[in-house]
């Protein structure tokens, strides 16, 4: 049995660091802005093995959890550049389902004074749930326009009535766009829906203060929900409690991961039991670690390193909002 399977995507991510650019607002819109048919030099270069479900199932390894992982690569070198990265953490990749003469997903990160645009290239992978062997958590998570048109969804939660396993789902950009209210049944059999500001947003509509958009979430059918908003730290409500935490401290390098590494906090956090304010502390703190560093990975913390900074940061708690 797992304590963790990681359902989503993967994708091996190039960074690169410049700071020959400029940001511009055009309606109310930030754009980075490059000299068009020029050549723009390269401070950082880095390959490292990326996409949200790749980065929780090796974050959950560091931090105690037994965990195997359902991502669809392809055949090339970067399908195996994938395979050994996740062998290399200790992550199972039994589920890894090799799809022939298929190129892997690809992201190229440009990364710009601690922000990232991303460039993301997303094969349209058959998806098909092979048979999972039983998992105390399902972590669901980005996935493409393929996965719905293969009614990946309902495969999850067939999966999940059957087993009783516990859901934390966070989804991706396509899956918002598409509409989350359209799988309230996944939503239903889910503990936990993280999501940012923006996405809480996008989903219930602007004008809305956060406990109206945590109430709103839960409304949907899940049990708890938490919203990331940045610099300005994370909200969560169990559906008796709001709670909001202020942010860990960190020398902000790159900010891509840190969304991965929250949620997987919080999902570790309560597999070792603990409450949801208390889960909100590991997943601010993961987060933290991982902008210090380039690439979602690098910066997840180990359970012994996780110790020690919530340790270090004890007066960063969650405090209860007012009713």
């Amino acid at each position: 049995m797992f304590d963790l399977i990681s359902i989503g995507d993967a994708a091996v991510d190039f960074f690169f660091q410049i700071h020959d650019a400029q940001v511009e607002i055009e309606n109310g819109v930030k754009e980075l802005c490059l000299r068009f048919g020029d050549k723009i030099p390269v401070d950082k270069y880095a390959q490292v093995l990326g996409g949200n479900s790749c980065n929780n199932a090796v974050g959950a390894v560091r931090l105690g959890l037994k965990t195997a992982v359902y991502i669809n690569i392809g055949t090339d070198s970067l399908g195996q550049f994938t395979l050994e990265k996740l062998k290399e953490e200790g992550v199972d990749t039994r589920y890894v389902i090799k799809n022939k003469d298929m190129d892997s997903n690809i992201s190229a990160l440009i990364t710009f004074k601690g922000e990232r645009t991303i460039l993301t290239y997303r094969q349209k992978f058959k998806y098909d749930l092979p048979e999972l062997e039983r998992t105390k958590w399902v972590y669901v998570s980005s996935m493409g326009q393929s996965a719905v048109e293969c009614n990946l969804s309902s495969q999850i939660e067939n999966y999940l009535e059957r087993t009783g396993a516990s859901a934390i789902y966070n989804p991706g950009p396509y899956e918002l766009s598409y509409g989350i209210k359209k799988f309230s049944r996944l939503l239903s059999l889910t503990k936990l829906l993280i999501l940012n500001k923006e996405e809480a947003e996008h989903v219930l509509g602007e004008g809305k203060n956060i406990k109206s958009l945590l109430t709103g979430l839960l409304e949907l059918g899940t049990k708890m929900a938490i919203i990331t908003d940045g610099k300005n730290g994370s909200y969560g409500f169990d559906g008796e409690n709001f709670y909001q935490l202020e942010i860990f401290p960190a020398n902000l390098v790159q900010m891509t991961g840190a969304g991965d590494g929250y949620a997987t906090g919080v999902l570790a956090a309560f597999f070792h039991g603990k409450t949801l304010p208390e889960a909100m502390r590991w997943g601010a703190a993961n987060g933290a670690s991982v902008v210090e560093h380039i690439g979602a990975q690098t910066g997840l913390l180990t359970k012994k390193d996780m110790e020690e900074k919530l340790t270090k940061n004890k007066e960063i708690i969650a405090k209860k909002m007012a009713q």
